[in-house]
């Protein structure tokens, strides 16, 4: 009995190949677009329709990541215990909650926000679930570099949800998550090595050693700090998000630099970990900023030029 009971998938199931940890991460980014595209308060409506489309779409995306990878799930030892991994979750019942959850996200953004953010996270999610999970990750050691734009949207569909245009500053946002997202995946890479070459993904340190990867995370994390002080140079920002960009950029090229002496076995993971708590907090100084500072210096954005109308 209790054997049918744990190949049964249940609700936790599902929400696990949400990857909602991942998809938070997300969200937090598009709140952030959000606020920052406009100078006073969002209206409740839009942030909280806007959210709930962006985390439907996306946890169907994620859904579908599952679905491609089962096989290779099941024989690496952190993903083994995945719901399509180990059955739980059959291909059928996967194929029909991604599809479920995909619509219903892209009619609460088509209806509930406007047809822009709709269709960006309608490319988004094509990028990901399709073009990066069933042909980047296996055809290209560049496969995080190439299929991180599709990731680093975010906070332009909460830029887009505000403002139904495509502005400078939304584009900004998701040149800094573009290039976090390298440095971030390159981390854990190296400590999972072992397990991507046994599965034959051709992660970059499979394909280049670690040497290779340590090099370019470091350098990957030098225009990371560059591209986290554009917001401020731009006048998009202030001083209060400057020293915060400034003090987290140094304490990921700490680690990146421990990378590259590799002196430190855990280095890798502690990086790993540091990148995910570096964009969440980069994120939310500068909404602190937007609103303690900026708002109060300029009556509007003025780092806005209009790119699609």
């Amino acid at each position: 009995m209790s054997e049918v009971v744990s190949n049964t998938a249940g609700w936790r199931d599902y929400l696990e190949m949400c990857k909602p940890r991942v998809v938070l991460l997300m969200l937090l980014c598009a709140l952030v677009g959000m606020f920052l595209a406009t100078p006073g308060m969002v209206p409740l409506a839009t942030i909280s329709l806007g959210l709930l489309g962006i985390g439907l779409v996306a946890g169907s995306a994620a859904v579908v990541n599952h679905l491609a990878d089962a096989h290779i799930d099941a024989r690496m030892a952190r993903t083994q215990d995945r719901p399509m991994a180990t059955g739980r979750v059959s291909q059928q019942q996967a194929i029909v909650f991604s599809a479920v959850t995909g619509v219903a996200g892209m009619l609460v953004l088509w209806f509930g926000v406007n047809p822009l953010t709709a269709w960006l996270n309608l490319a988004s999610w094509v990028g990901y679930g399709l073009i990066y999970t069933y042909f980047l990750k296996r055809a290209t050691p560049q496969n995080i570099v190439i299929g991180g734009l599709f990731g680093a949207a975010p906070p332009l569909f909460g830029w887009t949800a505000v403002t139904n245009s495509v502005d400078a500053g939304g584009l900004l946002l998701v040149l800094i998550i573009f290039a976090w997202t390298p440095p971030h995946f390159w981390a854990l890479a190296l400590d999972r090595k072992d397990e991507y070459a046994k599965v034959g993904v051709p992660m970059l340190p499979v394909t280049h050693g670690d040497v290779y990867t340590r090099l370019h995370i470091l350098l990957y994390t030098i225009i990371l700090v560059v591209a986290s002080v554009l917001p401020y140079l731009i006048g998009m920002s202030g001083l209060i998000y400057l020293a915060g960009a400034l003090a987290l950029g140094a304490g990921f090229l700490y680690w990146a630099i421990v990378l590259v002496r590799n002196t430190n076995p855990a280095a890798p993971m502690e990086t790993f970990k540091y990148s995910i708590l570096y964009l969440a907090l980069l994120f939310v100084v500068l909404l602190v900023d937007h609103y303690l500072i900026t708002t109060q210096l300029v009556p509007g954005p003025v780092y806005t030029f209009e790119v699609i109308g």
